[in-house]
């Protein structure tokens, strides 16, 4: 409350400015690989291993040999260390799509089977006048009174029927020849034995039950106070439904693309192949299935269930269930809603130097596994006015309805295994087609190009484990310039492959020159989790995670290097580097990864690639400086279409200064100043529109060169303080 002295007095007031701004916005780093399975090029978060797992899966065969990719060992490695989140961007060799439900055929055949009957005999207790029976449906509401000459002037709200025939033939007659009646079940008579049996096939009537007694007491009573004298069963019915196209329910795609996802050959639902225990010949733990059960035509609801494509019709592996879903757009549990029809595509045409990414579809995809791609039997308004199953004018809406059965994918195409060539794997990647793990280098260009975009994709850090500068130079320099044009990450890339000599790695740094990368030599050998054996890798596969420990346990303007913040968790280095061996890399720019006896493997070095000395040619202050433009980039994006007036200027001041005030208490920084005032924001400047700041900063080095002198004095010398 604004306070004003009116009388001579004191008046004191606080105003305090020590407010430290919330950080900015996690984000971590970014991947680009192939994976087995998953979204093509769809920057995708994950937020754990599992996570990783469950949309790109882990291990594939090739041959009769068992791989992981990079990306993979990469993803664990990283979230082993710490890390909280990652987006991953699959890359894969050709042309990638989702495989669509094999067809969900709607209930509009004709069904077969046997009708529910129920007998009951009346030897010696044939209904009087206004005495009669009753059917009770399975849920205990009374469907119908059937009655003797009764009046049913004091029973309002019932469905009362009366007969005027003698005896049992009455109510024989009244049920075969009212309409009200006949349509759910016919009354035949065998002496004093009456039977009734359904009017149509199924197990609708199965369970429901016959009461008899007066017209009050059928009236009034509760259901569960009167005795059953008879129960309906034996109905059961089988609906095969018309297998064309013509006749689908709605459509089911994959967001994971590619054919792994296949596990039918066409989309004939007769043509899936099944072992004898319901399990599908092609099914995998990497695809799907679906099954439609608990069909209610008079609710217009069915159930949908994902399960896995391993799993057998005894042994369900159920990942999704959506119950009581409906094909009425006007209802809130449409399976468009409840599921989602939103997907995720590349859109290429409206900027071709910018692939963007494109959102379709009305509703947001809940399911984790599929989306509706079509729903091609809507039932609107699936009751009619008098509370009746509304029809299309021809046939009933419940003809629209799902049948209940279960079904496969089919039609998903590419390959992760090359068609040409043998993909080459760990220490074998190199130059040449597929020799990226069955990737070229040209199967990057456009995810490396979608992830140019700031507004959409936020990332601290780069890699892509089986690139090299030396076999791939063109992959590796876009991704330098992805992170120079982005300017808010660090691409660690890797320079050679597996059994390269120390000459040919520095070397490939004559040509390189920038504060944006980093590289680290030499490959390690790692265990892999899924594959429970250890294998070779690039360093690019691990050291993200180093970094994820370093900014877990310190800040990113630490350096993630040194036996503190650089441990590997890996078995060993392809090269056990001398001190020498160490020097020759540093001095061109090659970060050691060295081992020592009682430490381990260690990161042993935080330079960048750039050439000139300069505080950026270490990777903590290039890091520093990305994590201070995130957030002070941030801030300023508030500024834009405000007054340029000091007030403007000083609600930037009041954010930046504390934050940097944080940075400095947690040595990232020794001193530093924010100019944003009349200096710098002249009337010249603010009639262009212009908003000018101004940060200089002084950010803190490490100490990697540890000079200590040791000096010997001679006995009875004395220690100067």
């Amino acid at each position: 409350m604004a306070e004003t002295l009116v009388s001579p007095g004191v008046l004191q007031r606080e105003n305090d400015r020590s407010f430290v701004a919330s950080a900015p916005v996690e984000v971590g780093a970014a991947l680009i690989g192939p994976t087995v399975t998953g979204p093509v090029e769809i920057p995708t978060i994950v937020t754990s291993f599992g996570d990783y797992r469950e949309k790109f899966g882990t291990t594939f065969l090739s041959g009769s040999n068992q791989y992981e990719f990079l990306t993979s060992i990469s993803a664990q490695k990283y979230f082993a260390e710490g890390g909280r989140s990652l987006l991953v961007t699959r890359v894969t060799p050709g042309t990638f799509t989702s495989a669509t439900s094999t067809r969900i055929l709607a209930n509009s055949g004709s069904a077969t089977g046997t009708r529910s009957t129920a007998s009951l005999d009346f030897t010696g207790n044939i209904p009087a006048v206004n005495n009669g029976l009753r059917i009770v449906d399975t849920e205990g509401n009374v469907d119908f009174i059937i009655v003797s000459s009764s009046t049913t002037n004091d029973v309002p709200n019932l469905n009362i029927f009366n007969y005027t025939g003698a005896g049992l033939q009455g109510i024989v007659d009244e049920i075969n020849n009212t309409s009200g009646l006949n349509a759910t079940f016919s009354a035949s008579l065998n002496g004093n034995v009456l039977g009734l049996s359904g009017s149509a096939v199924g197990a609708g009537l199965n369970t429901s039950t016959i009461q008899t007694g007066s017209v009050t007491d059928l009236a009034t009573l509760l259901t569960s106070s009167m005795t059953n004298v008879a129960t309906f069963g034996g109905g059961s019915s089988t609906t095969t439904g018309v297998n064309n196209d013509d006749n689908i329910s709605f459509t089911l795609k994959t967001i994971g693309e590619g054919a792994k996802f296949n596990n039918a050959y066409t989309s004939d639902p007769t043509a899936i192949q099944q072992l004898s225990d319901s399990s599908l010949v092609t099914g995998s733990e990497d695809n799907l299935r679906w099954e439609v059960s608990n069909v209610n035509n008079n609710q217009g609801t069915f159930t949908l269930t994902v399960r896995r494509g391993d799993d057998t019709l005894r042994s369900k592996t159920i990942l999704e269930t959506y119950t009581n879903l409906s094909l009425d757009p006007k209802a809130d549990n449409y399976i468009e809603k409840i599921i989602g029809n939103q997907f995720l595509s590349v859109d290429t045409t409206t900027d071709p130097n910018q692939p963007l990414i494109k959102l379709n579809g009305d509703f947001p995809t809940r399911s984790r596994y599929v989306y509706v791609s079509n729903v091609n039997k809507q039932t609107p308004d699936y009751f009619s006015s008098d509370g009746t199953v509304n029809t299309d004018g021809s046939k009933s809406y419940s003809a629209s309805l799902p049948l209940p059965t279960s079904g496969a994918f089919a039609n998903g195409t590419g390959d992760i295994l090359p068609s040409s060539t043998k993909g080459l794997y760990f220490e074998h990647i190199g130059s040449g087609t597929s020799g990226i793990q069955g990737l070229s280098t040209s199967d990057y260009t456009q995810a490396i190009k979608i992830l140019r975009n700031t507004d959409d994709f936020r990332f601290n850090l780069i890699s892509a484990p089986g690139v090299n500068y030396k076999d791939h130079s063109s992959t590796f320099n876009s991704l330098v310039e992805l992170a120079e044009d982005r300017g808010d990450t660090f691409f660690i890339g890797d320079l050679v492959g597996y059994n390269e000599i120390i000459s040919t790695v520095t070397t490939q740094t004559n040509n390189l020159n920038t504060s944006f990368a980093g590289s680290y030599w030499p490959w390690v050998k790692v265990r892999s989790s899924e594959l429970s054996r250890d294998v070779w890798s690039p360093a690019s596969t691990v050291i993200p995670g180093v970094y994820a420990y370093n900014d877990r346990v310190a800040a990113p303007w630490f350096a993630p290097a040194g036996l503190n913040r650089g441990g590997l968790n890996v078995n060993r280095a392809e090269v056990k580097l001398t001190s020498g061996m160490r020097d020759t890399l540093y001095d061109a720019r090659v970060n050691p990864i060295a081992t020592f006896p009682r430490n381990g493997v260690v990161a042993f070095g935080q330079k960048t690639l750039q050439k000139q000395s300069s505080a950026l040619d270490r990777i903590n202050v290039r890091r520093l400086l990305i994590s201070l433009k995130n957030f002070i980039g941030d801030t300023a994006k508030g500024l834009v279409f405000e007054q340029n007036t000091a007030n403007t200027r000083n609600r930037f001041l009041n954010v930046v200064n504390p934050y940097l005030e944080s940075v400095q208490q947690k040595q990232g920084l020794f001193a530093f100043r924010v100019v944003m005032d009349e200096s710098n924001n002249s009337p010249d400047v603010i009639d262009r529109n212009q908003l000018v700041g101004q940060v200089l900063l002084q950010p803190t080095k490490t100490a990697e060169f540890v000079i200590l002198d040791f000096t010997i004095l001679p006995t009875g010398a004395t220690f100067g303080e």
